[in-house]
C-alpha cells in the first residue's frame, strides 16, 4: 500500500478533501478491481468493500450506480423498482463515458455525467468500508455515514 500517485486517484482524493471527508487514497501494486482482490490487498473482509455496480437506465439512458457490499449480489428488479425504470447492461464504454472511470475503479463520486445513485443498506453494518478511488489499483476508507453524506444517496435494500 502506498499513497495515491495516479492522476485519477489524486483527483478523487481532491474531491474527497473538498467534500470535507478526512481520508487517504491509497494504491496497490496488485489490482483491486474485484471485491475479493480489494479485500485481499487491504486485509479486510469482502463484505467491507463498497463495490460500484453500474447499470444503464433503459428509458433515460442514464447511469444507475449501486454502491453495494462486496459480498452481496445486486437485485436488478429491486434497483429498477427503486429508480423507476428498467435496467440494461452497461458495457465498458458506457461505464467510462458515464462515470469517467474504468470498470473495476468506479468511485462513488466525481462521475462524468449525472447518475442515479443507490447505497446498499447492508454497508451500514460496518464502521469502515473501502471504495474504489477511480482506478483498478486505488481505494479509500470511509464510514457508511460519510459515504451517505458524500453521495447524498438513499440507503436501499438492493440485495438479491
Amino acid at each position: 500500500m502506498k499513497p495515491a500517485q495516479h492522476p485519477t486517484a489524486l483527483r478523487t482524493a481532491q474531491l474527497l478533501n473538498e467534500a470535507g471527508i478526512d481520508t487517504r487514497v491509497v494504491e496497490f501494486e496488485q489490482p483491486t478491481r474485484t471485491s475479493a482482490e480489494a479485500a485481499a490487498a487491504i486485509g479486510c473482509t469482502v463484505a467491507e468493500i463498497a463495490k460500484s455496480i453500474v447499470f444503464r437506465g433503459k428509458d433515460s439512458g442514464q447511469a444507475v450506480v449501486v454502491v453495494a457490499s462486496g459480498d452481496n449480489r445486486v437485485s436488478e428488479a429491486k434497483v429498477a423498482a427503486r429508480v423507476g425504470e428498467g435496467l440494461a447492461r452497461a458495457d465498458a464504454d458506457f461505464v467510462r463515458s458515464a462515470t469517467g472511470y474504468a470498470i473495476g475503479g468506479v468511485a462513488p463520486l466525481g462521475h462524468a455525467q449525472p447518475a442515479k445513485l443507490l447505497l446498499d443498506e447492508d454497508l451500514q453494518r460496518f464502521d469502515t468500508v473501502w471504495a474504489a478511488a477511480g482506478t483498478p489499483f486505488s481505494v479509500f476508507p470511509l464510514s457508511p455515514a460519510q459515504l451517505q453524506a458524500l453521495t447524498g444517496a438513499a440507503w436501499s435494500d438492493v440485495r438479491q
